[in-house]
Parts: C-alpha cells; structure tokens; sequence
C-alpha cells in the first residue's frame, strides 16, 4: 500500500482544505519545496500535488510552485499533479517539467475527448480523478454534482487506457472522518486498473482497513490533513502498511 503526502498550492502556499471549500484553508507552510523535501526526508514513495488556484481557474496558476518542488524532487521518486489541467499543450509542459503523471479531473467529465485524446498521445503518464459524494461525481473544484455515477465513468475512462484512478469522497475531505473504503472498494472491483483511495484519512485505523483490501486493486491512499496534523505519522504508517503488505 503506498502511501502518497498531499502537498495542496494556494497562491503558492501550502494548505488544505475542508470540503474543497477555498474560504477554509489552513496553510501548513510558504515554501513548497522545503515541504516536498519533508516527505522525501519521511520515506515517501510519490508525492502528490494540488493546484487549487488552478482547479477553480482551469487553467495552472501555481506553476512556479510546483518547479520549486520538483527542482527538490529531481528523479528520486514520482510526482503526479492534478488541478486546472484542460488541454494537450499544458500536459506536454508538465511532463516535460518532469512531472510523472498528470492528473486530469473536470476536464475528464465534461470533455470526455479531450481525456481519450491525453491517453492517446501521453500514455503511461494519465491518471483521472473522481470526485463524489453520495456515488455521483462532482467538478469545477467540487463546486458542481453531476448526474454521472462513479464506477460508470471509471469503466468508460479504463477504456481510454488511463493508468489509474484517485477516487475522492468530498464529503469527508479534510475532515478527519475515515476513508470512505467501502466506496473505494467498490470501485476497484470494478476496474482492473489501480484505484487510489482519498478524502478523510484520519489514522493507523484508515491504514489498517485499506491494506486488508489491498488485493482488491485499492493500491494506495493519497494523506492530507492527518499527516499535517499530527494524527497520523507517516514514516510509521508507511512502516505498517508495508509490515502488512508481506
């Protein structure tokens, strides 16, 4: 089970939100690159970035953040980037940046084409994000529900060839509240590409649950707030996960 560190950019610094709500952010740090060497520094395995500006712009806005951190980075471990990312020029300059993966959201749903068109000519490299409440996914930086249930669009886009899926609970993002697994699961079983879970992780509990539906292709779980926080150690809980793992 890898365990991936969240690094969400607003206005250059780092944050996280509540419910992908812009007006509660709490910012845990004004260098970017100092906190992507934190995790280096932790054990991580792949960091995961945010570009919330950008999420609600559709279109980048913390690029100079993100060079910073992958300046830091450089080839030691992958790094996947999601947040305002809607045409084939913007994924070109990410990858060639030397991002690993680009993470494509909104425009995965509302521009279905564009995404088959990404998988095309930057296979290997496309994640999709899906972000729900109740099953239906939400876009434009959770700001709108659509009609569109979770795990038939998650088959549509596997078909593209997109290498996995994060899958987002908005309803327990930020808050501490445990990882919606039972949707997450779901979801894996459904696919056959890996499904990364997100939104809630509260602890060594959290852990414990998702490595025990491991096999089902939930592969890893993206850690925000908690690690931030302090309710949960990373290096630890990497150090559990790979314990349970053998």
């Amino acid at each position: 089970m890898l365990l991936i560190p969240a690094i969400d950019l607003k206005d250059g610094h780092c944050v996280r939100l509540e419910q992908g709500d812009m007006s509660i952010a709490t910012s845990f740090g004004d260098d970017p690159g100092a906190m992507a060497q934190r995790w280096l520094d932790a054990g991580a395995r792949r960091l995961h970035l945010v570009d919330l500006n950008g999420a609600f712009a559709g279109k980048p806005v913390n690029e100079g953040a993100v060079k910073s951190i992958l300046r830091v980075v450089g080839d030691k471990i992958p790094v996947q980037l999601g947040g305002g990312i809607r045409d084939l020029d913007t994924i070109e300059r990410y990858l060639d940046d030397g991002l690993s993966y680009v993470i494509i959201g909104t425009a995965a749903v509302k521009s279905p084409g564009f995404l088959k068109d990404a998988c095309s000519a930057f296979g290997g490299h496309i994640i999709v994000g899906l972000d729900a409440k109740d099953g239906k996914v939400a876009t434009d930086g959770w700001s709108k529900l659509t009609g569109h249930e979770v795990v038939d669009l998650a088959k549509k886009f596997e078909d593209y060839g997109v290498e996995g899926v994060i899958y987002t609970d908005i309803g327990r993002d930020g808050m501490l509240t445990g990882i919606n697994v039972e949707a997450t699961v779901k979801l894996a079983r459904a696919l056959t590409i890996p499904v990364f879970a997100s939104g809630g992780l509260a602890g060594m509990a959290d852990i414990d649950a998702l490595c025990a539906v491991e096999s089902d292709g939930v592969e890893g779980v993206i850690c925000g707030r908690s690690i931030y926080t302090g309710a949960l150690d990373f290096a630890e809980a990497q150090a559990r996960a790979d314990e349970l793992a053998v």
